[in-house]
């Protein structure tokens, strides 16, 4: 399945009423737009010129009758990973596909807001967890025009052996993710910033000890500076 259809959900305007930035949150699996929109007024205190748009993703969640999903996880078994490890490169492999085939909707809807907005690549960010950073880090290294920056919380790069040809920018990253992870073990992020910095990439990777599969205060700080620093007007 392939995502062809516009994207729309919930939206914070710049506080400011001048929109000078934009920022794009990408939900996680099972949720939609409404779950990451309450960050926005966090990250708005420090960026009064930046609207925050959260998108429902476009495809009706298999395993949750209101959830939405950007793919399919049918067949991912986040115990079995916990368990052995050393097989988290064939798992996220198996993902890479149902990602890149709904990228398109995403880069879509970041082509409609910057002309929206009248603004340029570098003034909108991304902001994901979980499944929405899997798509993130999916869809910014393979734009032309390198956005402002990437923020990952507990997700993944997905495709990791066929990263390096797919390459067209290199935006500034960070990745958060809790060590106690039950859903997406930390691994996946080690794995991630490995792959990143081996290519090039400007990314950091925070780990939050003992924090499960969520975003924490400490996160939100981390992601509040990083965003200040490559959004800030």
């Amino acid at each position: 399945m392939t995502a062809k259809t516009a994207l729309n959900g919930p939206i914070l305007p710049a506080a400011s009423g001048t929109t000078k930035s934009i920022v794009i949150l990408l939900h996680g699996y099972g949720a939609d737009g409404n779950d990451l929109i309450g960050l926005a007024p966090s990250f708005a205190r420090i960026l009064p010129d930046t609207a925050f748009y959260s998108p429902n993703a476009p495809f009706p969640c298999e395993m949750s009758p209101f959830g939405r999903q950007w793919f399919s996880l049918a067949e991912y078994d986040p115990e079995f990973l916990r368990r052995q490890p050393e097989t988290m490169s064939g798992a996220l492999r198996a993902m890479a596909e149902g990602a890149a085939k709904n990228a398109v909707s995403i880069d879509d809807f970041i082509d409609s807001l910057l002309a929206k907005h009248n603004l340029p690549a570098n003034k909108l960010a991304l902001v994901g967890f979980s499944q929405g950073t899997m798509m993130a880090l999916q869809t910014a290294p393979r734009r032309d025009l390198a956005i402002a920056g990437v923020v990952g919380f507990s997700g993944a790069l997905l495709g990791e052996e066929a990263f390096a040809g797919a390459i067209r920018s290199k935006p500034p990253m960070i990745l958060v993710h809790g060590t106690a992870d039950p859903v997406v073990p930390i691994e996946a992020s080690r794995l991630a910033h490995k792959a990143l910095t081996a290519n090039g990439f400007d990314v950091e990777l925070h780990e939050r000890p003992n924090l499960q599969h969520g975003i924490d205060e400490e996160g939100i700080n981390l992601a509040s500076a990083f965003l200040s620093k490559h959004l800030g007007n």
